[in-house]
């Protein structure tokens, strides 16, 4: 039988076991355990940076250990920059907040436009579902028929948009091309009404766009593609893009900065401060997402392309994106000659 002071002794042990086992446990808790990820997206309700975003947020805590709670947070404003802006500076650092944005940002940031603060290339970029590379197209009616023809023959070209006017400026500069930018449509409705009507030649949409809206035009061939602006769409391999226009290294240079935003497409990022080792986490959980056949089978559903870039590789983007002040100052004059 134990004496007295034995007992007393294993019951002075006892605390001290149980505070090391809790530890123990604790320690090999996942971090994401019990933690909710606030999803910011830089948009409304509404649209592509919104509808990614909330792709993203039904199916990526799956993969990620601890299985965290997510929570959308719509953060418009300021074109993309306040969401931005609140991630890289506000937001936790601990990667419980992660963020969607404009994917001009970077573009924004090199020609020096207001409202941008802190450093694109400094977020901890995730991953990209899509790019969101547009795809110019001419109506079967014009004398342009495939891209070479452009240095030749003019071609009148609807240029709502920011984004068209900025890139279509930016090739006659730097190329030779011979585009007549149109404006004052409301939006691709209009112009594509325009170019039926014969008002204009040829303008540009999101490819998925294209297909999904007028397969017909394809189909029929009543238009003929001519160029892309960022990366190669699927199936899209053979279409030169923009950068394949450019005749010198500094050309294409300037026209990777003017292309950088269908690079960047929809794409995800933590802020600056979180760790390599939480970043690696969420990046993994990413590129596993986009393997698993019910993320696959929602973005089907909801008739979403999924063109990916893992978070290294669009991180090595931005980090060997360093461009020359002269470079940056004749972009600067391009853009501003755009109205951009």
């Amino acid at each position: 039988m134990a004496s007295k002071s034995q007992l007393l002794g294993v019951a002075a042990l006892i605390p001290v076991v149980l505070v090391g086992w809790l530890c123990s446990a604790s320690a090999q808790e996942p971090f994401y355990k019990g933690k909710t990820i606030s999803l910011i997206i830089g948009s409304n309700a509404s649209g592509g940076y919104d509808g990614y975003g909330r792709l993203l947020s039904r199916h990526m805590s799956r993969h990620i250990p601890g299985n965290p709670a997510f929570v959308v947070q719509n953060m418009p404003g300021a074109n993309g920059a306040r969401s931005a802006n609140h991630l890289y500076s506000v937001a936790p650092q601990d990667g419980t907040a992660i963020g969607i944005f404009d994917q001009a940002m970077f573009l924004r940031q090199a020609l020096g436009s207001p409202g941008v603060k802190g450093d694109v290339a400094k977020f901890n970029w995730i991953g990209r579902l899509v790019s969101n590379s547009a795809v110019l197209f001419a109506w079967h009616t014009a004398k342009v028929k495939k891209i070479d023809d452009l240095f030749t023959n003019e071609l009148i070209v609807a240029a709502s948009g920011a984004a068209s006017r900025l890139n279509w400026s930016a090739l006659n500069a730097l190329t030779g091309t011979k585009f007549r930018l149109v404006t004052g449509y409301e939006g691709p409705a209009s112009a594509k009404i325009a170019m039926m009507r014969g008002e204009v030649e040829a303008l540009s949409l999101p490819w998925s766009a294209l297909r999904a809206e007028n397969p017909e035009w394809l189909r029929d061939k009543t238009i003929n593609l001519l160029l892309q602006t960022g990366d190669k769409n699927p199936g899209l391999e053979h279409l030169p893009r923009m950068v394949d226009l450019a005749k010198n290294t500094d050309t294409r240079k300037m026209l990777e900065i003017f292309a950088s935003p269908s690079v960047v497409g929809r794409a995800f990022a933590a802020p600056p401060g979180v760790t390599r080792e939480r970043v690696e986490m969420l990046r993994t959980a990413f590129s596993t997402m986009l393997k698993d056949q019910a993320f696959q089978a929602d973005a089907k559903k909801i008739n979403f392309d999924v063109d990916p870039m893992g978070g290294a590789e669009l991180q090595s983007f931005f980090s060997s994106a360093g461009y020359p002040a002269e470079l940056i100052e004749r972009a600067k004059t391009i853009a501003k000659q755009a109205g951009y």
